[in-house]
């Protein structure tokens, strides 16, 4: 048979430079992308032989196989699946002309580090050309089933290759490559070794369809031999066990189990088991777990997020974190789909259309398995809330979208249990008769939160208060704002004028407080001018004798504190300082203010009052050095 040497087309010449001469860090791509054409090639065999029963084609063992050769340095992948010929293989392989070739290679050269171009060659699904990495030749032999005549293709990665017709080729086709030669430094590399060829497939390809086999042969590695005269079976690499394909009530719980805990890293069972099938123009499936613990890099920046992606059952990436959004970090499992776009950037991946439909169906499916845990087994709830709840709170920031969701399966501590969590919609329906606002209160415990001066009228009138104790609560109340139409209300923030709903507080005797006061509320505005905006009468203590709150829309001392912390600055804002008339503190010094005409010791007893209301919501007065010296001499006079 005569040979005949044809050029590469240009783009398709570029991308083998680009292969032999670039460094990537991760080589074991080549195996995937080979492998998986096997698959497919399988696949299109089944396909067509069921279309045309007719075909002369051998189906009765669909199989690929890994053969090594250590003396020649070669490594073949062989399927017996639908094969190719001549014309097939000078079109498909001899050039590139599928679309984004062009963007491809444009990002492969402006990759900065090794890892991008690890995940643009790893994406792009180059395939046969991910074979010039690792190997100086490639010889691919094919004969399509059905045909009687094979075809050679050989090259170097030159420029050139050539093309032989052949009359004793197998049907399907086998890829040969000539490795180059060994490195001794880097044995993780050394693609004649069966433990790297089985450490490859395991990894990427453990969930194809056909059975994967290294053929007798394959020298055995170090301290195994087979003491038998008979020759060796062949190997079967790769499992096969694809649970998410498999029917519901094929798959045992226990076998759900073990896929989770090879995937998570976790030697524990998950909580809940999420599964999802989705069928249409874009099909695709999904078998997620939720775990029963929280992992100890949840709240770290480098922690690793994000379910693994599949398509067509071959591994593309783990973590792929455009899967599920931030606040659903800690969910584990596989993502299949059965065609995806994977010819770009992990940037753009994010921006794929199929990729963000995928996305908001996985959130709304975990959101909704939530709620029904949350309705049908409360012990599991409460589990996955304790662990998890803090970064799901997250979601009610960044992903309006799925606010109510996120709202609807989120609980709280109350003042209406001390063991229990209440829901919002369990708040709302204990609200009192004419109560419009939904309370709470942040602080750093439920007990320094149940001490704050500025529960003390809530708790003498009844009234239901959530105490959240989590840093992202100070930022989610304020974005979500309302829940059924009630006002999300802090109890430290700007009026609450709970009298106006007394029957025992008349108009008549706030009014004369407000007048009884007056002078000594201008007066310690004027004292205390550098650190608060306002000074007035309070209706929410009935124990204390002052406390401070924020006006309505100023940021919590808290808030302002946790941006400072991520590098934001902020203007510090004055707080507003509240007096309950009925104290007798306060009372001795509204009379102290109108008799004396000489005022210095009275100032220090403002100074300290104000100082003792800030120490009492968790705070630390401006001067503390200062304010222990005037309670010193203040207590020293007092004995």
């Amino acid at each position: 048979m005569s040979t005949e040497t044809f050029e590469f087309q240009v783009e398709a010449r570029q991308l083998l430079q680009l292969m032999i001469h670039s460094v990537y860090s991760n080589k074991d791509v080549f195996l995937r992308e080979l492998v998986s054409n096997a698959s497919d090639a399988l696949d299109k065999l089944r396909l067509e032989k069921l279309w045309d029963d007719s075909l002369d084609a051998d189906v009765s063992d669909p199989h690929i196989e890994i053969d090594v050769d250590n003396d020649a340095r070669t490594l073949t992948v062989r399927d017996n699946g639908i094969g190719m010929t001549y014309d097939e293989v000078g079109r498909l392989i001899g050039t590139i002309a599928n679309s984004g070739t062009a963007q491809f290679l444009q990002e492969l050269r402006e990759a900065k580090d090794a890892a991008g171009e690890e995940g643009l060659i790893g994406q792009f699904g180059v395939g046969f050309y991910s074979g010039f990495m690792v190997a100086d030749e490639v010889t691919l032999l094919t004969r399509r089933a059905g045909e009687s005549q094979g075809t050679r293709w050989t090259s170097r990665g030159e420029g050139t290759y050539t093309l032989e017709r052949v009359d004793d080729a197998p049907q399907g086709t086998s890829v040969v490559l000539h490795l180059k030669p060994a490195d001794p430094e880097n044995q993780l590399h050394d693609y004649t070794s069966p433990w790297k060829i089985r450490e490859i497939v395991k990894r990427y390809s453990d969930f194809i369809t056909w059975p994967i086999r290294m053929v007798p042969g394959t020298p055995a590695p170090a301290g195994e031999s087979d003491e038998s005269d008979e020759a060796p079976q062949p190997e079967t690499l790769n499992s096969m066990k694809a649970l998410w394909a498999r029917p519901r009530d094929e798959v045992s719980d226990d076998e759900y189990h073990e896929l989770y805990k090879h995937i998570a890293h976790d030697w524990r069972d998950p909580l809940e088991t999420v599964r999802l099938q989705a069928e249409g123009t874009f099909e695709y499936q999904a078998l997620l777990f939720l775990p029963a613990h929280a992992p100890h890099d949840l709240f770290t920046r480098d922690s690793k997020r994000g379910v693994q992606l599949y398509v067509k059952r071959v591994f593309i990436m783990d973590d792929c974190e455009a899967l599920l959004p931030p606040y659903l970090r800690f969910v584990k499992g596989v993502v299949d789909a059965a065609d995806l776009s994977l010819n770009v950037s992990r940037e753009i991946l994010q921006q794929d259309r199929h990729i963000e439909m995928m996305r908001r169906r996985l959130t709304k499916k975990v959101l909704s398995t939530v709620k029904e845990m949350m309705a049908k087994d409360q012990e599991r709830y409460a589990t996955f809330w304790r662990e998890f709840g803090t970064v799901l709170k997250e979601g009610l920031i960044t992903d309006s979208e799925n606010r109510d969701a996120l709202l609807t399966v989120a609980s709280f501590a109350s003042t209406h249990d001390d063991s229990e969590p209440t829901t919002l919609k369990q708040y709302v329906e204990r609200m009192k008769e004419g109560q419009e606002d939904i309370y709470y209160l942040t602080g750093e415990s439920r007990q320094s939160i149940e001490n704050s001066p500025h529960m003390e009228a809530f708790r003498e009138r009844g009234i239901e208060v959530l105490l959240l104790t989590d840093a992202v609560d100070e930022v989610w109340a304020d974005a979500v704002g309302e829940y059924e139409g009630k006002t999300l209300r802090s109890v430290a923030k700007g009026r609450i004028d709970l009298d106006a709903k007394d029957e025992d507080t008349s108009d008549d005797e706030r009014e004369k407080q407000t007048e009884e006061y007056a002078g000594l509320l201008g007066w310690m505005k004027e004292q205390l001018d550098e650190d608060i905006k306002e000074v007035r009468l309070s209706s929410r203590l009935t124990v204390s004798p002052a406390c401070v709150v924020s006006d309505a829309h100023d940021l919590t001392p808290a808030l302002e504190n946790m941006y400072r912390s991520m590098g934001q600055e902020v203007p510090r804002a004055k707080r507003i300082l509240e007096l309950n008339p009925d104290h007798q503190l306060v009372k001795g010094l509204n009379e102290a203010y109108q008799e004396r005409e000489d005022r210095t010791e009275l100032a220090e007893t403002a100074e300290l009052l104000h100082g003792l209301a800030v120490l009492a919501e968790g705070g630390q007065p401006k001067e503390p050095a200062r304010f222990v010296k005037l309670m010193a001499d203040r207590l020293e006079r007092a004995l």
